[in-house]
């Protein structure tokens, strides 16, 4: 039997609840007025969910409603937000009403407490939490991916389409397009006098390489995060072709061909995919999770007593007859003073564009600029850096490595971190619920994105591995 759990963590009270075309209408008419958006956390069960709440905003009622099934998912959610409630420095003020039952997805699209719904959770389910928002009218912003399998895409496709009919907006979260090393690449990248234009590249050279390096064992918030078991079940989580890597193609559209509609018919080709696992034994399973013991869907997995996670992915493709490649992996503990890690080049005619984040950066990512064969002035790259980037992004400087390779120096202010770029994601978002539009790119480069993942899933899969 399905039951009603209030659970106050500040102080708040009843606001109106209104729709995306009343954003749109009140931001036109200038007025500043209470809260107009109340925000719906359907089944939390990725720690994602509390990120986006750990800041406030004005534009967003401090009551969230909260519908999921239970468990020890839902309770780490909670008990995130309470530390944020309750911190000492700038603490939030969320007051959170949970409702707890089997039937929480009908109870959270038949009660209508909010316009805009946040979903980050169980991946498997994610795809229909997706559609039956949308078509219910409420708002959605997603955690990715927003798909894990390829014959659920028609259904993520009818859920734009849906979207759209009923006027709400469709959004996932990608976190990594405010990260200042990558934006001051995709900056460099849109200045020919540095870059000259993008190479066409081929299979064993691609124009385009982004690789990461995740970590199953990490610090969220300031404590050890524990992770749900599900997490590591790849018909549950998705492997990492569907999930990380949505990341890494999201940026490599944005930053090759920015603010330039996709058409994922015509645009991608899938060359090859490939995944192998990374191996986890039964005390590191018990860190990360809590669990003594591995539950019956995980067991064909195990050998051994270890626990092979199929975790990590490479696939090669092209985007608009541009080579790429994305490359995901994953280890169970970061090396001491480092954190998830990035590689990523852009080729061009004059230089290539490379951020490395290794030892030799102390694990902190760094932006290069490297010449092609002697085609790089240091005084088109010096105006480039000290006339034209100084005046977006005060601070940035210059120092030569060797005849053929500069560091672009960055500020400490810069590096906010990757849970701050989770309100910076929900910042951009409440301005497209104002204007009641998302950028005319958007959705078709969201759906080109999922495509290519999906593409990779079945690549990976005729492959045999």
């Amino acid at each position: 039997m399905s039951r009603r759990v209030w659970l106050i963590l500040s102080a708040g009270g009843i606001l109106s609840v209104l729709m995306t075309g009343c954003l749109a209408k009140e931001a036109a008419s200038g007025k500043k007025t209470e809260p107009i958006v109340r925000l719906l956390v359907l089944d939390p069960g990725h720690f994602h969910a509390a990120l986006v709440q750990k800041t406030m905003y004005e534009q967003v009622s401090p009551e969230v409603f909260v519908y999921a099934p239970g468990g020890p998912e839902l309770d780490n959610y909670l008990s995130t937000i309470e530390s944020f409630n309750t911190r000492t420095d700038n603490p939030t003020a969320w007051l959170q009403r949970v409702y707890q039952g089997p039937d929480y997805l009908e109870r959270m699209l038949s009660e209508k407490k909010g316009n805009v719904v946040v979903i980050s959770g169980k991946n498997s389910l994610k795809t229909d939490y997706i559609y039956q928002s949308v078509r219910a009218g409420r708002n959605v912003l997603a955690d990715k991916p927003m798909v894990i399998t390829p014959e659920k895409f028609p259904l993520l496709v009818e859920s734009f389409r849906t979207a759209e009919k009923n006027g709400v907006l469709l959004y996932d979260i990608m976190t990594e397009r405010f990260e200042i090393t990558t934006i001051l690449q995709r900056e460099l990248a849109a200045i020919p006098a540095v870059f000259g234009r993008l190479q066409q590249g081929c299979p064993e050279e691609p124009a385009v390489v982004k690789e990461s390096v995740h970590h199953f064992f990490k610090y969220v918030a300031g404590r050890p995060l524990r992770r749900p078991a599900w997490f590591f079940d790849p018909a549950q989580r998705g492997e990492d072709l569907a999930d990380v890597s949505t990341h890494l193609v999201d940026l490599i559209q944005w930053e090759c061909f920015p603010e330039q509609p996709m058409d994922y018919r015509r645009d991608i080709q899938m060359l090859r995919a490939r995944r192998w696992a990374t191996p986890m034994t039964a005390e590191q399973f018990r860190e990360v999770t809590g669990l003594e013991e591995w539950p019956e869907y995980l067991k064909p997995y195990v050998k051994d007593n270890v626990l092979y996670v199929k975790a990590n992915g490479q696939m090669d493709y092209t985007l608009r007859g541009i080579h790429a490649r994305v490359c995901v992996r994953w280890e169970y503990r970061a090396p001491e003073g480092a954190g998830d890690m990035h590689y990523s080049i852009l080729r061009g005619s004059r230089s290539n564009l490379v951020i490395r984040q290794g030892p030799k950066e102390q694990y902190k990512p760094v932006l290069y600029v490297e010449s092609v064969e002697g085609k790089l002035s240091e005084k088109d790259l010096q105006q480039a850096v000290f006339q034209t980037l100084q005046k977006k992004y005060p601070g940035i400087g210059l120092e030569r490595i060797d005849d053929r390779t500069w560091k672009i120096l960055i500020p400490d202010s810069y590096f906010v971190g990757h849970e701050a770029h989770f309100a910076q994601v929900m910042q951009n978002f409440l301005r497209y619920l104002r204007e009641g539009r998302l950028p005319a790119w958007e959705v078709p480069n969201m759906l080109a994105k999922y495509y290519t993942t999906m593409e990779a899933v079945k690549a990976a899969d005729r492959q045999g591995n």
